[in-house]
């Protein structure tokens, strides 16, 4: 059933086929969050989807024989839309989607830039276990307005993964995210990709490999690397600052 994909009406949004090989019974899924942009009605863009496919593959890859299904998810349209927040309002809608498809699984949202965004603010729908966030966007702190929340993300565990040289997402601006969080809830940790820019190109496999045992580890209940480990018990800012190591993962390879 879920092989087919879903999708409303026109203009709604949709969950696509499932990425990779189907498991034979679903026991977590993994949602893919693609990037978008601030504002805009127009419809999301196929590289932005085509972006997080990479990462569905490997997760999907690893968690086949634990029963993880891994799906991206098509918005209605590309932009947040300011107090609309369209893009959590979609990924909310999912997670519906995915307890009416598997039943009662848990899930990880997983968000890239401005997906990054809309899996932190929606972190608090009810099926959701864990929150992945890679080079996410966050709106600059602004004192007339509210800051982002983060109260919905108690109770999850949280990863944040950001370049250090992202010139199109601030990386301190997830750093102080990151600190308010922690607040909110310890198990909240964040990893800082040294000389790397937006799209983690550098150490794409190291990122992929630490996305891959978050999401193992809190779907699935399987032991967390070392690092990962570290960093959810450190207090901050260490745990939010934690530097990814050049090979990481590469040991747990196939």
């Amino acid at each position: 059933m879920a092989q087919h994909g879903t999708a409303g009406p026109a203009g709604a949004p949709r969950l696509g086929r499932v990425v990779g090989t189907a498991p034979s019974a679903v026991s977590g899924a993994v949602l893919l969050l693609p990037g978008g942009a601030e504002t805009s009605t127009r419809r999301p863009s196929p590289l932005a989807a085509g972006a997080v496919r990479a990462l569905g593959r490997r997760l999907a890859h690893d968690g086949r024989a634990a029963g993880l299904a891994a799906h991206v998810v098509h918005y209605r349209s590309r932009g947040w839309n300011g107090a609309q927040a369209q893009l959590a309002h979609d990924a909310a809608w999912a997670a519906d989607e995915i307890v009416r498809l598997y039943g009662d699984v848990p899930v990880c949202l997983a968000g890239v830039d401005m997906g990054g965004r809309a899996a932190l603010r929606a972190g608090g729908h009810s099926a959701v276990e864990s929150v992945l966030a890679l080079a996410p966007w966050l709106p600059e702190e602004d004192m007339a307005a509210s800051p982002e929340p983060v109260k919905q993300l108690a109770g999850r565990r949280v990863l944040i993964v950001h370049g250090t040289n992202d010139e199109r997402t601030d990386p301190e601006l997830s750093f102080r995210f990151a600190q308010r969080a922690k607040k909110a809830n310890r198990d909240v940790c964040r990893f800082e990709v040294h000389s790397d820019g937006h799209r983690l190109h550098q150490h794409h496999d190291e990122v992929l490999a630490l996305a891959s045992d978050f999401v193992m580890g809190t779907l699935f209940g399987a032991g967390f690397a070392r690092p990962l480990e570290d960093a959810l018990a450190a207090p901050p800012p260490l745990g939010l600052r934690m530097p990814l190591a050049s090979g990481f993962g590469q040991s747990l390879r196939r």
